[in-house]
């Protein structure tokens, strides 16, 4: 373990903001914090650099209270990334990405070899992009320094609101899987943020759900689609998004669904009337271990469960 929250609740005047969250994450997960605006999330996220305090409950790090260090240190062990990369506009791109070496002394020619190093790890030429300003880059691109410079000073753990959130769906794609890659180079812990359900399937190795300032549930990507805790879980991974983007006829007979003749012990399978995807994924929840047959207006399909859910997830992490 390398990061718990535990029994945290967050109050401001009479309106409480969290209520008793409490989570752990491993090190070198990416753990994802999902759920609508105004769940909570940010403000769980700030809580672990000390940005917004706790009204009860502790925050450790190394089982270790967070308010036990000192807060330059904690911050220094903590990379920041938001949805803007909010680069410092009179310095150059390379400048920006080691503003905190500097502070602590690193050397002009350190500095310039972590740049490169860093600015090639994001696919960014360093001889074409670090003498340049943030205004001469995309929007993207400058989302890929504010990553880098997150990694500049090594720290032991990376915070990311929403990072992705304000780029277009081609280039939000092509900047998860930079955060995969870079992941598997650096191993870092990462906490991040997102409303989007998609985003968290794609990225996380473990999803933390949150409605109105309640954890409703976490686990692994598969484990919450295949078995949400709560309605609103339900309602929130297997709801509309993907019924409205899936036609269930087309899928049944071309992807997932087998026509029942072709299995001798048919008649002994669970039958279940099915009327949608939604419907579909709920059946496969009640019952995931074992074959099934869907009964549809179009037909009747045997389904293997654990194919229909490697089938989602795939599906979900290949788009927007």
């Amino acid at each position: 373990m390398m990061i718990e929250y535990k029994n945290v609740s967050k109050k401001y005047q009479d309106h409480e903001i969290l209520k008793d969250v409490s989570f752990t994450v491993k090190k070198g997960d990416i753990f994802v914090l999902v759920g609508p605006s105004g769940s909570g999330k940010t403000t769980l996220l700030k809580m672990f650099n000390r940005l917004i305090e706790p009204t009860k409950g502790k925050i450790f790090l190394n089982d270790k209270s967070i308010k036990e260090y000192n807060l330059r240190k904690l911050r220094e062990k903590t990379g920041y990334v938001l949805q803007t990369a909010s680069l410092f506009p009179n310095l150059t791109v390379g400048e920006n990405i080691t503003i905190v070496l500097e502070q602590e002394g690193v050397s002009r020619k350190e500095r310039r070899q972590k740049q490169e190093q860093l600015l090639k790890s994001v696919d960014l030429d360093p001889k074409l992009y670090c003498d340049r300003l943030p205004n001469e880059l995309s929007g993207g691109e400058q989302q890929r320094v504010g990553i880098v410079r997150s990694l500049a000073a090594d720290p032991e753990v990376i915070l990311m609101d929403e990072p992705f959130s304000a780029l277009d769906p081609v280039v939000r794609k092509q900047l998860q899987d930079l955060l995969m890659n870079l992941h598997e180079q650096f191993n870092k812990t990462v906490m991040f943020v997102t409303h989007d359900m998609q985003e968290a399937i794609r990225l996380g190795n473990t999803i933390g759900v949150l409605h109105d300032g309640v954890l409703e549930q976490v686990g692994k990507p598969r484990e919450i689609l295949r078995h949400p805790a709560t309605k609103f879980v339900q309602q929130f991974f297997a709801g509309n998004r993907i019924n409205q983007k899936l036609d269930l006829e087309t899928l049944l007979k071309s992807e997932l669904g087998v026509d029942p003749r072709f299995y001798p012990k048919v008649d002994t399978l669970v039958r279940y009337h099915v009327d949608s995807v939604e419907d579909l994924i709920k059946d496969c929840s009640n019952h995931p271990d074992a074959l099934f047959i869907a009964e549809t207006e179009f037909g009747n399909f045997l389904i293997e469960p654990k194919r229909v859910w490697n089938f989602f997830l795939k599906w979900v992490a290949g788009h927007d």
